[in-house]
């Protein structure tokens, strides 16, 4: 019984573009958590816990494309919620007078 040497060997270099997913995942799904606590802070935390189980939804699966553009919308979408909250709050204690 002879044992051959693999001839020919050769080595399988895999190039990882700068801005795939799978770099930038790691930073978005940091930025959604962080919304997160400020929706907690502010005791929307109905709206935290959908916005986690989404986000920890799409984070857990492939790191794709997909994913990025995913959590892209979360972080978005919940950043008009949030610019938009300080406006709404001060608008609040004003009431409109109307004229007869």
């Amino acid at each position: 019984m002879g044992y051959s040497a693999a001839t020919g060997s050769s080595v399988i270099l895999i190039h990882v573009e700068p801005n795939s997913a799978a770099h930038e995942l790691p930073a978005l799904y940091r930025a959604v958590l962080d919304r997160v606590a400020q929706y907690e802070a502010s005791g929307k935390r109905d709206v935290a816990n959908r916005i986690r189980a989404d986000a920890t939804r799409i984070y857990s699966r492939a790191w794709d494309d997909r994913a990025r553009r995913d959590l892209q919308t979360i972080l978005r979408r919940h950043t008009i919620d949030v610019a938009a909250r300080p406006t709404a709050r001060r608008d609040r204690g004003r009431r409109s007078v109307r004229a007869a």
